[in-house]
Protein backbone atom coordinates (compact mmCIF):
# COMPACT_ATOMS: atom_id res chain seq x y z
CA UNK A 1 0.00 0.00 0.00
CA UNK A 2 1.54 3.04 -1.07
CA UNK A 3 1.44 6.46 1.13
CA UNK A 4 0.84 9.66 -0.51
CA UNK A 5 3.27 12.09 -0.50
CA UNK A 6 3.38 15.01 1.05
CA UNK A 7 2.22 17.91 -0.32
CA UNK A 8 5.76 20.31 -1.07
CA UNK A 9 6.67 23.35 0.82
CA UNK A 10 6.03 26.15 -0.48
CA UNK A 11 9.26 28.00 -1.68
CA UNK A 12 11.50 29.79 0.28
CA UNK A 13 14.03 32.50 0.03
CA UNK A 14 17.22 32.73 2.22
CA UNK A 15 15.26 35.53 4.06
CA UNK A 16 12.73 32.64 4.93
CA UNK A 17 9.92 34.38 3.32
CA UNK A 18 7.56 32.89 0.21
CA UNK A 19 9.42 34.73 -2.44
CA UNK A 20 6.55 34.76 -4.99
CA UNK A 21 4.14 35.65 -2.30
CA UNK A 22 6.25 38.46 -0.97
CA UNK A 23 6.38 39.98 -4.34
CA UNK A 24 2.81 39.59 -5.49
CA UNK A 25 1.94 41.56 -1.90
CA UNK A 26 4.76 43.94 -2.60
CA UNK A 27 3.67 45.12 -6.05
CA UNK A 28 0.03 45.46 -4.40
CA UNK A 29 1.47 47.80 -2.28
CA UNK A 30 2.95 49.58 -4.53
CA UNK A 31 -0.29 49.97 -6.64
CA UNK A 32 -2.20 51.29 -3.31
CA UNK A 33 0.33 54.00 -2.71
CA UNK A 34 0.71 55.14 -6.51
CA UNK A 35 -2.38 55.31 -7.76
CA UNK A 36 -3.84 57.83 -4.91
CA UNK A 37 -0.29 59.50 -5.27
CA UNK A 38 -0.69 60.91 -8.68
CA UNK A 39 -4.70 60.81 -8.44
CA UNK A 40 -5.79 62.50 -5.91
CA UNK A 41 -2.99 63.48 -3.35
CA UNK A 42 -5.44 63.74 0.24
CA UNK A 43 -6.08 60.25 -0.90
CA UNK A 44 -2.74 59.41 -0.25
CA UNK A 45 -2.89 60.56 3.54
CA UNK A 46 -5.68 58.04 3.84
CA UNK A 47 -3.61 55.32 2.96
CA UNK A 48 -0.93 56.91 5.06
CA UNK A 49 -3.43 57.04 7.91
CA UNK A 50 -4.49 53.40 7.50
CA UNK A 51 -0.62 52.04 7.43
CA UNK A 52 -0.43 53.94 10.88
CA UNK A 53 -2.66 52.71 12.30
CA UNK A 54 -2.65 49.36 11.54
CA UNK A 55 1.21 49.57 12.64
CA UNK A 56 -0.12 50.91 15.66
CA UNK A 57 -2.24 48.32 16.46
CA UNK A 58 0.68 46.06 15.93
CA UNK A 59 3.04 47.41 17.73
CA UNK A 60 0.55 47.87 20.63
CA UNK A 61 -0.46 44.30 20.27
CA UNK A 62 2.72 42.79 21.07
CA UNK A 63 3.41 45.12 23.81
CA UNK A 64 0.54 44.40 25.88
CA UNK A 65 1.24 40.39 25.29
CA UNK A 66 3.94 41.52 27.12
CA UNK A 67 2.13 42.88 30.28
CA UNK A 68 2.40 46.50 29.21
CA UNK A 69 -0.74 48.66 28.76
CA UNK A 70 -0.15 51.70 26.85
CA UNK A 71 -3.26 53.68 26.13
CA UNK A 72 -4.19 53.12 22.51
CA UNK A 73 -7.28 55.45 22.33
CA UNK A 74 -5.24 58.59 22.65
CA UNK A 75 -2.52 57.35 21.30
CA UNK A 76 -4.18 56.57 17.94
CA UNK A 77 -6.22 59.45 17.67
CA UNK A 78 -3.21 61.45 17.99
CA UNK A 79 -1.70 59.56 15.44
CA UNK A 80 -4.04 60.96 12.84
CA UNK A 81 -4.18 64.24 14.04
CA UNK A 82 -0.54 64.43 14.13
CA UNK A 83 0.04 63.16 9.90
CA UNK A 84 -3.40 65.26 8.75
CA UNK A 85 -1.96 68.43 11.02
CA UNK A 86 1.27 67.54 9.47
CA UNK A 87 0.09 67.93 5.59
CA UNK A 88 -2.57 70.41 6.50
CA UNK A 89 -0.39 72.84 8.52
CA UNK A 90 3.27 71.78 8.51
CA UNK A 91 5.74 71.00 10.82
CA UNK A 92 4.75 73.66 13.73
CA UNK A 93 1.24 71.84 13.29
CA UNK A 94 3.28 68.37 13.40
CA UNK A 95 4.92 69.83 16.95
CA UNK A 96 1.86 70.28 18.32
CA UNK A 97 0.12 67.78 17.61
CA UNK A 98 2.82 65.04 18.97
CA UNK A 99 3.29 67.54 22.18
CA UNK A 100 -0.98 67.39 23.21
CA UNK A 101 -0.86 63.53 22.10
CA UNK A 102 1.96 62.60 24.72
CA UNK A 103 -0.31 64.90 27.06
CA UNK A 104 -3.26 62.72 26.09
CA UNK A 105 -1.66 59.83 27.06
CA UNK A 106 -0.01 60.60 30.00
CA UNK A 107 -3.81 62.31 31.44
CA UNK A 108 -5.63 58.67 30.04
CA UNK A 109 -2.90 56.56 32.13
CA UNK A 110 -3.53 58.50 35.11
CA UNK A 111 -7.36 57.90 34.74
CA UNK A 112 -7.03 54.34 34.79
CA UNK A 113 -4.74 54.01 38.12
CA UNK A 114 -3.27 50.94 39.29
CA UNK A 115 0.80 49.93 39.25
CA UNK A 116 2.84 50.15 35.89
CA UNK A 117 2.50 53.85 35.03
CA UNK A 118 6.01 54.50 34.27
CA UNK A 119 6.19 51.78 31.53
CA UNK A 120 2.91 52.31 30.40
CA UNK A 121 3.22 55.48 29.52
CA UNK A 122 7.22 54.87 28.11
CA UNK A 123 5.80 52.56 25.76
CA UNK A 124 2.99 54.51 24.06
CA UNK A 125 5.52 57.82 24.08
CA UNK A 126 7.92 55.32 22.82
CA UNK A 127 5.24 54.33 20.14
CA UNK A 128 3.98 57.96 19.10
CA UNK A 129 7.62 58.99 18.15
CA UNK A 130 8.64 55.83 16.44
CA UNK A 131 5.35 55.29 14.48
CA UNK A 132 3.27 58.48 13.73
CA UNK A 133 5.57 61.50 14.24
CA UNK A 134 8.29 59.32 12.10
CA UNK A 135 5.44 59.09 9.22
CA UNK A 136 4.17 62.29 9.40
CA UNK A 137 6.97 63.51 7.33
CA UNK A 138 6.11 62.02 4.75
CA UNK A 139 2.64 64.24 4.83
CA UNK A 140 5.13 66.90 4.80
CA UNK A 141 7.26 65.40 1.82
CA UNK A 142 3.68 65.29 -0.36
CA UNK A 143 2.57 69.26 0.72
CA UNK A 144 4.93 70.98 -2.47
CA UNK A 145 3.52 71.19 -5.78
CA UNK A 146 6.34 68.57 -6.72
CA UNK A 147 5.10 66.53 -3.75
CA UNK A 148 3.72 63.12 -5.49
CA UNK A 149 7.31 62.88 -6.91
CA UNK A 150 9.14 63.76 -3.68
CA UNK A 151 7.24 60.96 -1.99
CA UNK A 152 8.17 58.59 -4.61
CA UNK A 153 11.56 59.54 -4.74
CA UNK A 154 12.03 58.74 -0.88
CA UNK A 155 9.73 55.30 -1.55
CA UNK A 156 11.48 54.01 -4.44
CA UNK A 157 15.23 54.64 -2.84
CA UNK A 158 14.06 53.11 0.35
CA UNK A 159 12.78 50.03 -1.75
CA UNK A 160 16.34 49.92 -3.70
CA UNK A 161 18.01 49.67 -0.33
CA UNK A 162 15.98 46.98 0.66
CA UNK A 163 16.16 45.11 -2.60
CA UNK A 164 19.67 45.65 -3.38
CA UNK A 165 21.14 44.17 0.15
CA UNK A 166 19.00 41.16 -0.28
CA UNK A 167 20.66 40.27 -3.81
CA UNK A 168 23.91 41.47 -2.56
CA UNK A 169 23.31 39.25 0.48
CA UNK A 170 22.05 36.64 -1.38
CA UNK A 171 24.40 36.20 -3.73
CA UNK A 172 27.77 37.17 -1.46
CA UNK A 173 26.65 37.75 2.03
CA UNK A 174 29.30 36.19 3.98
CA UNK A 175 30.05 39.01 6.87
CA UNK A 176 27.17 39.61 9.63
CA UNK A 177 26.81 43.06 9.87
CA UNK A 178 25.51 42.86 13.60
CA UNK A 179 25.39 38.82 14.19
CA UNK A 180 23.70 39.47 17.42
CA UNK A 181 20.18 42.07 16.40
CA UNK A 182 19.64 40.12 12.83
CA UNK A 183 22.21 37.53 11.62
CA UNK A 184 21.32 37.14 8.28
CA UNK A 185 22.24 41.12 7.14
CA UNK A 186 25.75 41.12 6.35
CA UNK A 187 28.36 44.04 5.12
CA UNK A 188 28.22 42.47 1.44
CA UNK A 189 24.33 43.23 1.81
CA UNK A 190 24.99 47.14 3.30
CA UNK A 191 27.16 47.17 0.45
CA UNK A 192 24.67 46.02 -2.26
CA UNK A 193 22.26 48.45 -0.41
CA UNK A 194 24.86 51.79 -0.32
CA UNK A 195 24.77 51.12 -4.64
CA UNK A 196 21.77 50.68 -5.45
CA UNK A 197 20.20 53.82 -3.72
CA UNK A 198 23.44 56.06 -4.57
CA UNK A 199 22.34 54.55 -8.75
CA UNK A 200 18.61 55.28 -7.43
CA UNK A 201 19.84 58.80 -6.51
CA UNK A 202 21.55 59.68 -9.48
CA UNK A 203 18.59 58.86 -11.38
CA UNK A 204 16.06 60.02 -9.62
CA UNK A 205 16.71 63.14 -8.61
CA UNK A 206 17.62 65.06 -12.05
CA UNK A 207 14.83 63.01 -13.27
CA UNK A 208 11.81 63.78 -11.38
CA UNK A 209 13.12 66.99 -9.10
CA UNK A 210 16.02 68.52 -11.28
CA UNK A 211 18.78 68.07 -8.99
CA UNK A 212 22.17 67.13 -9.68
CA UNK A 213 23.95 63.91 -9.84
CA UNK A 214 26.41 64.10 -6.95
CA UNK A 215 23.19 65.41 -4.89
CA UNK A 216 21.30 62.05 -5.74
CA UNK A 217 24.33 60.40 -4.92
CA UNK A 218 24.72 61.75 -1.07
CA UNK A 219 20.37 61.28 -0.97
CA UNK A 220 20.98 57.93 -1.74
CA UNK A 221 23.93 57.01 1.01
CA UNK A 222 21.92 59.19 3.48
CA UNK A 223 19.30 56.36 2.77
CA UNK A 224 21.22 53.72 3.31
CA UNK A 225 22.10 54.67 6.84
CA UNK A 226 18.67 55.59 7.83
CA UNK A 227 16.90 52.88 6.06
CA UNK A 228 19.66 50.31 7.34
CA UNK A 229 19.50 51.83 10.73
CA UNK A 230 15.50 51.61 10.34
CA UNK A 231 15.69 47.75 9.78
CA UNK A 232 18.29 46.90 12.64
CA UNK A 233 16.43 49.14 15.09
CA UNK A 234 13.19 46.65 14.30
CA UNK A 235 14.93 43.80 14.93
CA UNK A 236 16.42 44.67 18.11
CA UNK A 237 12.97 45.34 19.11
CA UNK A 238 11.91 42.03 18.36
CA UNK A 239 14.37 40.57 19.80
CA UNK A 240 13.85 41.94 23.02
CA UNK A 241 10.51 40.88 22.72
CA UNK A 242 11.32 37.34 21.61
CA UNK A 243 8.91 37.16 18.23
CA UNK A 244 9.94 37.18 14.84
CA UNK A 245 7.24 39.55 13.04
CA UNK A 246 5.30 42.06 14.33
CA UNK A 247 2.52 40.27 12.68
CA UNK A 248 1.15 38.85 9.67
CA UNK A 249 -1.50 40.76 7.95
CA UNK A 250 1.07 40.56 4.69
CA UNK A 251 1.97 37.40 3.26
CA UNK A 252 5.37 37.03 2.47
CA UNK A 253 6.32 39.86 4.30
CA UNK A 254 4.64 39.25 8.27
CA UNK A 255 3.05 42.49 9.77
CA UNK A 256 3.06 46.35 8.18
CA UNK A 257 5.65 47.15 11.12
CA UNK A 258 8.04 44.72 9.36
CA UNK A 259 7.53 46.95 5.65
CA UNK A 260 7.80 50.41 7.63
CA UNK A 261 10.92 49.53 9.57
CA UNK A 262 12.98 51.05 7.05
CA UNK A 263 10.68 54.02 5.53
CA UNK A 264 9.67 55.12 9.09
CA UNK A 265 13.12 56.78 10.15
CA UNK A 266 14.05 57.63 6.59
CA UNK A 267 11.17 60.17 6.28
CA UNK A 268 12.46 62.91 7.85
CA UNK A 269 15.50 62.20 6.32
CA UNK A 270 14.28 62.57 2.50
CA UNK A 271 12.10 65.68 4.07
CA UNK A 272 15.32 67.38 5.52
CA UNK A 273 17.89 66.01 2.61
CA UNK A 274 15.85 66.81 -0.65
CA UNK A 275 14.12 70.39 1.31
CA UNK A 276 18.31 71.11 1.26
CA UNK A 277 19.06 70.06 -2.15
CA UNK A 278 15.85 70.67 -4.26
CA UNK A 279 13.80 73.15 -2.48
CA UNK A 280 10.31 73.22 -3.12
CA UNK A 281 8.86 76.45 -4.72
Amino acid sequence: MSVAAPPPAPATGRAGRNLPVAIGVGLGMGAAVLVPLYTVKSLFIGVLVAAIATGLWELDRVLRARGLRPPFVPLLIGAVSTIVLAYLRGTDALAVAALLTALAVVLWRLGDGGPGFVPDVSAALFELAYVPVLAAFAALLLVPADGSRRVTVFIATVVCSDVGGYAAGVVAGRHPMAPSISPKKSWEGFAGSALACAVAGVLFLPLLLHGTWWQGVVYGLAVVVSATVGDLGESMVKRDLGIKDMGSVLPGHGGLMDRLDSLLPTAPVAYLVLSAFVPPH
